[in-house]
């Protein structure tokens, strides 16, 4: 979905930019990077892939506040995606993309439908994937 889209569908809406609330959630995917890492190595494997989404997730949503957007409405984390391959695809791969997204839908099984379905090797490669999307999106912002 395009940035008009999102608008229309009331996914997200316009705000001030504000470069504290950038870095803030730039430093909250860094830190829960470092959690999801603690977490794993605890062999908690469905908490240490939800917690390296949600550093995608704050990354994202950096993204969106560099760019005067927030999600709003009752499917953000879904908006987010969407506004990150809309607005950074030159930049973020289709592949990083969809990787992000398949980790919000496993992440929402995790959390609401069911318990120990992730691998030790699943929840390495989420780490993985959420490192490589952080770094990148700390290379656009030039943080």
């Amino acid at each position: 979905m395009n940035l008009e889209g999102l608008l229309n569908n009331k996914m997200i809406e316009s705000i001030e930019t504000d470069d504290k609330l950038v870095k803030k959630s730039v430093n909250s995917a860094s830190r829960d990077l470092k959690t999801a890492k603690v977490v794993l190595e605890n062999e908690n494997y469905d908490w240490s892939l939800a917690i390296a989404y949600n550093a995608m997730l704050q990354a994202g949503r950096a993204l969106m506040f560099s760019r005067g957007y927030r999600p709003v409405g009752e499917y953000k984390h879904v908006a987010v995606v969407e506004f990150v391959h809309s607005e950074f695809g030159k930049e973020i791969t289709n592949n990083m993309v969809d990787i992000f997204n398949r980790l919000r839908k496993k992440r929402h099984k995790v959390i609401y439908e069911e318990v120990d379905i992730v691998t030790p090797s699943e929840a390495e490669n989420a780490i993985k994937f959420a490192e490589e999307f952080v770094n990148k999106v700390k290379s656009i912002l030039k943080i």
